[in-house]
């Protein structure tokens, strides 16, 4: 997602694009939001049925009676069964398109963490490093226990006690190998990503990647495995902002076995497949607002339109705040 009112219009249209199929109940009135197939057990069907006595009564119009009958419900299922098909098809676009959004948006929030250690992170340290000497020197001209004690805890921010990322040199922490690590240990380059939000270029293949072979357009498990294991390619390649890897694995895709024919599904089928895409809506919003509500997240809200500008800005008043330091430093230091 690029920015939060991306955000929002992305979780409005999956609700916009979920369909109200209608039905009939068994008084014939229309409901909205109920897709309910008339089967052979419905109220209109047992009322429509003819019983032993009606056919003896009526002879061969009873049959012919019944026989229409049977012809009307068939027909009446096949378009409930064609309503709710639709509803199904509507609400998986809005669920990838959604989907598509949050995932954007975690790259944005992850790169962001990471640019902002890499680059901001020196200017940081370099901001408790002068905290504490300007500290030190205050202590030594007062003398005062307040003042030595002050001048204490900052030199402590400034030299932590060693934590397990310390002590393996970055190689683990808390989780285990880092992602550089990681990649070390099974060849891949070790890269920082160029920038906070992947080039236009790359946003525009990923998203049709995502769009032509996400795992919850396949029904067969085989198919949707084949699947889910190609998107985590293409998450990685885009989170990278590898270009040529996302044109690479959009050939590989071409090039690939066509995705299966759609089966035909039965009505209980397609009303377990909407609340499953449901209940994915439902994780993937509260994947959204944890990232909306992340201290990087909020960052990344101040500047939506340029997040890369941000980090620049951020680094100029650190600079800026290092010169006042200095400045301060020195006068005490004369």
């Amino acid at each position: 997602m690029t920015n939060p009112e991306a955000q929002q219009q992305a979780r409005q249209s999956v609700s916009d694009a979920e369909p109200q199929a209608e039905s009939h109940d068994g008084s014939g009135e229309t409901r909205s939001g109920e897709t309910r197939p008339q089967g052979p057990w419905s109220e209109d069907s047992r009322s429509g049925d003819a019983g032993p006595g009606d056919a003896g009564s009526s002879g061969g119009a009873g049959s012919g009676d019944a026989a229409d009958a049977g012809d009307a419900r068939a027909q009446e299922e096949a378009q409930a069964a064609e309503r709710l098909e639709r509803a199904v098809r509507a609400a998986e676009q809005a669920l990838i398109e959604f989907e598509i959004a949050v995932e954007t948006f975690r790259v944005e929030v992850e790169n962001f963490s990471r640019l902002h250690h890499q680059r901001l992170g020196p200017m940081y340290s370099r901001l408790d490093e002068l905290d504490a000497l300007i500290a030190e020197a205050v202590a030594a001209r007062t003398g005062d226990p307040e003042d030595i004690r002050k001048a204490q805890e900052a030199r402590g921010l400034v030299q932590p006690m060693p934590g397990v990322e310390e002590l393996f040199h970055g190689w683990i922490d808390s989780e285990g190998l880092s992602p550089e690590a990681a990649a070390m240990l099974t060849e891949r380059p070790v890269q920082p990503p160029p920038r906070v939000r992947p080039s236009e270029e790359a946003r525009r293949i990923y998203r049709e990647l995502a769009r032509k072979a996400h795992p919850d357009l396949a029904e067969e498990e085989a198919e949707r495995e084949r699947r889910g294991a190609f998107i985590v390619r293409v998450n990685a390649a885009y989170a990278a902002g590898d270009e040529e890897a996302l044109r690479a694995l959009a050939e590989e895709w071409e090039a690939g076995p066509p995705p299966p024919e759609r089966r035909a599904s039965r009505s209980e089928e397609l009303y377990a497949r909407l609340e499953w895409l449901a209940e994915r809506k439902e994780m993937l919003a509260a994947v959204a607002a944890e990232l909306e509500s992340s201290a990087i997240g909020a960052m990344i809200k101040m500047a939506p339109e340029d997040p890369d500008r941000l980090l620049d800005e951020i680094a100029e008043q650190l600079l800026a705040q290092a010169a006042e330091k200095e400045t301060r430093l020195a006068e005490l230091m004369r």
